[in-house]
């Protein structure tokens, strides 16, 4: 069946209002944390929350891998197969949730330090970092039932999820910190509890026996789990790059300019992190049309959508520029309630120039999704590795050496530039699914 113009606006709207509110979970943080501890409490926050692209990242790895891979299969009418890598992904990130649980409840002064926090600051991060951890495993279920059930045809379901989970948090956030007067704790428990409510409104899928995925025996192989992870790859690299880039500019600000350089990244960071979930939610939107298209035979129409997605991206990459360019005293000075004078210098010419890599990311995004829901993951994930990790950490070093602050600032467009020329060259066509990697064939039940 062909997908008709207004499903797929429908996915992605509804994907795109989903990431929103997933991120408003963190800029609520950075807001009330802001005005009630001040630059101190915002830099400590900043350290933390890089915890957040690893612990999204993995729901995103198996929840984006499982469930490509479970509409594909579903789309050829293999339904115990597609069963099967359900079964196998949800354990997986079940199983890797409870390990950061163990982290955060022995390790999280060693891993604040690793991060960079110190002095004042490593009280505050491992507070926050060790409340964050003890609800790792409810963040990763989350993050992949928002995949499936989006696969399993139910768009507005996830994005009620997402938002719900969001506007809770908003609410506990104003209330620990503000009448409960309980500092970074009442903010790390405020978010905490939000995935909590996203889980409660998704089980509604399977009360309502809408579901069509079902839990079944599966054989372990290592070749089962790379079958599913490597379709989930680019999508765990783009948001474990989102912690790779917050630990390297903070410790980078945090030679450059003191604390006050660190809050400062905390207040681009994570208005950034906001248009981050615009194209997180377009490139997740179009996933599963995508994967729908390819599973079924029609890879022309896949390409439509990639070039409707891109175009999308593209128009939303231009408007995010030309508000941060306008209207960036307004945007710091909305996390500056001290009036820090070198702060709202520092975050204005921040988000100018930062954000100027938004006119390419998008185009990026589409690429790597592209190429995760065709099977063709190891492009893709070369495209996360070297946008997210490598380009990014030696631009960032090498341009913080020569001009400093403004350096940091120009190495995330520099990089996603570079990254837009690799991603043109990689989803031109190919003759052959040469750079699969999801041959193996999955587990089915017993």
């Amino acid at each position: 069946m062909r997908i008709r113009t207004m499903e797929v606006w429908k996915y992605i709207s509804l994907s795109v209002l989903g990431m929103l509110g997933a991120s408003g979970t963190i800029l609520a943080d950075t807001f009330f944390v802001s005005n009630r501890l001040g630059p101190t409490g915002l830099a400590a926050l900043n350290i933390a929350i890089s915890i957040f692209g690893l612990l999204n990242g993995v729901g995103i790895l198996f929840g984006m891998g499982g469930a490509t891979r479970y509409a594909i299969l579903k789309s050829r009418s293999q339904e115990k197969q597609a069963d099967s890598a359900f079964t196998l992904s949800l354990l997986c990130a079940l199983g890797v949730g409870a390990g950061f649980l163990l982290l955060g409840l022995f390790g999280t002064s060693n891993l604040a330090r690793a991060l960079g926090a110190s002095g004042d600051l490593l009280p505050l991060c491992s507070t926050y970092l060790r409340t964050v951890l003890c609800f790792a495993p409810f963040f990763i279920a989350n993050h992949f039932f928002m995949a499936l059930i989006r696969n399993d045809g139910n768009p507005k379901l996830a994005m009620c999820a997402m938002v719900s989970g969001s506007l809770a948090n908003i609410i506990l956030d104003y209330l620990f910190l503000y009448p409960m007067h309980l500092g970074i704790f009442g903010a790390a428990l405020a978010t905490g509890l939000s995935p909590l409510i996203g889980l409660a409104i998704s089980s509604l899928h399977g009360l309502t026996k809408r579901n069509q995925f079902h839990l079944t025996w599966v054989s372990f192989r290592c070749s089962h789990l790379r079958a599913i992870t490597s379709l989930g790859l680019s999508s765990f690299v783009n948001e474990l790059s989102s912690s790779i880039v917050l630990v390297v500019f903070n410790l980078l600000l945090l030679n450059a300019a003191g604390t006050i350089g660190v809050a400062a990244y905390g207040i681009v960071a994570n208005l950034a992190l906001v248009v981050l979930a615009v194209f997180t939610g377009i490139a997740q939107g179009l996933q599963p049309l995508l994967s729908r298209s390819y599973g079924t035979g029609h890879t022309q129409e896949a390409r439509s959508l990639l070039r409707k997605g891109q175009l999308c991206a593209l128009l939303v990459g231009i408007v995010v520029w030309a508000a941060s360019a306008l209207w960036a005293p307004a945007l710091a000075a909305l996390f500056n309630s001290a009036g820090d004078p070198l702060l709202q210098t520092l975050a204005e010419e921040g988000l100018v120039l930062y954000f100027g890599g938004f006119l390419f990311l998008g185009y990026n995004y589409m690429s790597a999704a592209f190429l995760s829901a065709t099977e063709r993951g190891r492009s893709a994930f070369w495209i996360s590795l070297f946008r997210g990790c490598v380009g990014i950490t030696v631009s960032a070093c090498l341009m913080a050496r020569f001009w400093g602050v403004t350096g940091i600032w120009l190495s995330f467009p520099v990089v996603e530039l570079g990254t837009l020329l690799l991603s043109w060259a990689l989803q031109r066509p190919r003759t052959t699914p040469a750079d699969s990697t999801c041959a193996a064939p999955l587990p089915t039940s017993r």
